[in-house]
């Protein structure tokens, strides 16, 4: 069938062509406004118990949008400033959609001066029940306000502001790493292929995937919440999954082509390309699809964007890969120039390349192979011992970033106003019994600092505030404050109540991933694994690829880690480390990097299993057993596919980190966390895992590889 459908995009190849440029206009058009319709997703599932106590405050005593200025650089009660302050801020209070103003001038709030009398801190609440354009109107107009107050230095954030940085800034980020991933990408390859023309084939596909998918995100967005961090997830693997695959295409033709000069006509050469390449790319894009499935398993509010983001992006390169690559080769196939041998670097089959010399080094001395390059990646995931997860805020925005800077400037001069007191609401009124047995029942848990009863809410609630004791860190949502949760929720408060708050929002985070995240990972591990047996028609190669995966990616997480939270190299990467992960790092680089881990393995194995068929009449049996050495016919298979395989998936790997690099220049550190972590994560599997444990592992087990159950002897065998 794919056989045929190449000969079919060789007839039909302008047509094929002019529907992809009228899509990718389209989309060049259409699908910016993705920009403005994607927004911040909810960071709760409804069900969580943080996600209940906000509804009912919002349902009983809402609250505004605030905005948090810090002033500092003179003193607060300097004469002067105190007579212009105090004008500034009567205007503030003036404003229209302004509920209330808290400021040391003209409300007396001494808490929020600095000790020495050189700062201050003022917050500003918008009216709860304007919708959210006037609420951003009307934080531009206290913003603007704020700015008069005759201080040297005035610095103003908030959540809404941080929201808008953030959003911004991906945008940003994804532009950016775009552009560059784009240009070098072209250098590159024009370099290492010979020529510009092979060089803007799998460029003009990137480009074409990424103008689709985000048209088609751009219709989702209308439809359903798609996520900033989305623009960037589809910019990422459409860039990176659509180069891969135009190089798996071109490069089979250029190896066909070449192994039957003259003598086959393009038709036939693009049908016999896509009866191998394309069968490979369509696999790979089931099994990358399936990783980034497993995301929605999870029913995580935030990572179910992202993951529908992915979904649209690899459905759009695997497409891609399937139509509009062969369809540029059909059209710029004399343009192409011919495979160079003996290069190192080629996207063409050669010894020489890294790969194939890396195999033979493998096939040469296995089992130290083995060993050296599993101690290895065990060494690399040693970090993970100490994984500290937490919720992005304003710490993870670029250094310069203004809201992330207030956020600084009061965890620097005003620590008492950094710790954010853990919520609990109980359902009683505010002179109740049951509310003074509440009171008093939190008072003696351990690691508990304080307990304040706030105003009496609307709706016979009242609200408890428990400030924890301070662990030494400065940190509102670190280990003892989110064991203080737990104890909360386990004592006996009473029926009716709940306990939320920042770090009760972590808690409830971290808990529903642990309790869906193994099933989600379990499901994509089967599938993926299915996948690959039903093209190797094998049940060790893919037990053996998921085991070799999840090492690698063990390995990755705990170099994030080392980068991310110890800050190793952070001056290099040019952030400012927050002493953890965001919480969805792990669980997204796990599906990302499985995902494309088990594409290279797709690229390779399925090269060795046409080696190995294509040695059918030379297979060892069980009567004939012949022993397990470089010469065997199963080690001749491994050599002959990683050569055939080998140089594309390493130039397709140099590809695709050139993209993820790109992405890791942006200035969110949790995109930047995704793209080195993509990065590290192809280093390793493009060396050490497929160069090393692969072919070490393969001629150890030797013919027992392509064991299935259902054969019993080992001619029959695959």
């Amino acid at each position: 069938m794919l056989a045929d459908l190449g000969r079919l995009l060789h007839r039909w190849r302008r047509v094929v062509l002019a529907a992809w440029a009228a899509l990718a206009v389209a989309g060049a058009v259409l699908g910016g406004s993705v920009f403005d319709l994607a927004r911040t997703p909810d960071p709760l599932r409804a069900e969580a118990e943080s996600a209940q106590l906000e509804r009912r405050l919002a349902a009983d005593d809402p609250e505004g949008e605030l905005v948090v200025a810090v002033l500092s650089g003179a003193d607060i009660y300097g004469i002067d400033l105190i007579d212009q302050a105090s004008r500034v801020l009567h205007d503030v209070r003036d404003l229209p959609d302004v509920v209330e103003v808290r400021d040391p001038w003209t409300t007396g709030a001494q808490d929020l001066v600095a000790p020495d009398r050189t700062g201050t801190v003022v917050t500003v609440e918008i009216d709860p029940t304007v919708d959210d354009e006037r609420a951003r109107a009307a934080v531009q107009r206290v913003e603007d306000t704020l700015r008069k107050v005759a201080v040297p230095e005035v610095l103003v954030g908030g959540p809404l502001l941080a929201e808008e940085a953030f959003a911004e800034q991906a945008i940003r980020d994804a532009a950016r790493g775009e552009g560059v991933a784009v240009l070098v990408l072209l250098v590159v390859l024009a370099l290492v292929l010979g020529g510009l023309v092979a060089g803007l084939l799998p460029v003009v596909t990137a480009l074409g995937t990424v103008a689709v998918a985000l048209l088609a995100l751009a219709g989702l967005a209308r439809v359903s919440a798609v996520s900033e961090y989305a623009v960037n997830v589809v910019t990422l693997l459409g860039l990176g999954l659509a180069v891969d695959y135009a190089l798996l295409v071109l490069g089979r033709f250029r190896e066909e082509r070449a192994a039957a000069p003259g003598r086959t006509g393009t038709a036939d050469l693009l049908g016999t390309t896509l009866a191998t390449a394309g069968r490979t790319v369509l696999v790979s894009g089931l099994t990358v699809g399936t990783a980034l499935a497993g995301l929605l398993l999870v029913g995580d509010p935030a990572l179910s964007p992202m993951a529908v983001g992915g979904l649209v992006a690899v459905a759009a390169a695997t497409l891609a890969g399937l139509t509009l690559a062969p369809a540029l080769v059909a059209v710029a196939h004399p343009w192409i120039a011919a495979p160079a041998p003996r290069r190192v670097l080629g996207g063409t089959p050669s010894a020489h390349a890294l790969l194939p010399r890396l195999a033979r080094l493998a096939l040469a001395r296995p089992w130290p192979v083995l060993l050296g390059a599993t101690a290895l990646l065990l060494l690399l995931s040693t970090p993970l011992l100490s994984l500290d997860l937490r919720n992005s805020d304003a710490r993870s925005l670029p250094a310069d970033s203004e809201p992330r800077q207030v956020q600084s400037a009061i965890e620097r001069g005003f620590p008492e106003q950094v710790a954010t007191p853990v919520t609990v609401l109980v359902d009683a009124p505010y002179t109740s019994q049951e509310t003074a047995d509440a009171m008093a029942r939190i008072v003696g848990l351990p690691g508990v600092a304080d307990v304040m009863l706030l105003d009496p809410v609307p709706g016979d609630l009242s609200r408890l505030v428990v400030e924890p004791e301070p662990d030494g860190a400065g940190d509102y949502d670190g280990p003892l404050a989110q064991d203080l949760v737990r104890r909360l929720r386990a004592a006996d408060l009473g029926s009716d109540v709940l306990v939320g708050g920042p770090t009760a929002e972590l808690v409830d985070t971290r808990d529903a991933l642990a309790e869906r995240a193994p099933l989600a990972v379990a499901v994509v591990v089967l599938l993926t694994a299915l996948l690959l047996g039903l093209l190797t028609r094998s049940v060790v190669v893919p037990v053996k690829a998921v085991l070799l995966n999840l090492l690698s990616l063990c390995a990755t997480l705990g170099v994030v880690v080392a980068v991310f939270q110890w800050g190793w190299g952070s001056s290099v990467l040019g952030f400012e480390p927050w002493g953890a992960l965001d919480v969805t790092t792990p669980l997204l680089l796990f599906m990302f990097a499985f995902g494309l881990s088990m594409d290279y393995h797709v690229f390779l194995v399925a090269r060795i299993r046409e080696a190995w068929d294509a040695a059918a009449g030379e297979r060892p049996t069980r009567r004939r057993a012949r022993p397990v050495d470089p010469r065997t016919v199963n080690d001749r298979a491994v050599l002959e596919g990683i050569t055939a395989s080998g140089p594309i998936v390493t130039l397709a790997a140099v590809a695709i980190g050139i993209v993820f690099l790109g992405f890791a220049m942006g200035e969110l550190v949790a995109v930047k966390e995704i793209g080195v972590g993509m990065s590290v994560a192809v280093l390793l599997d493009v060396t050490v895992v497929r160069g090393l444990l692969l072919p070490s592992t393969m001629t150890l087990l030797g013919q027992w590889n392509w064991w299935l159950p259902s054969r019993r002897s080992g001619r029959r065998q695959g």
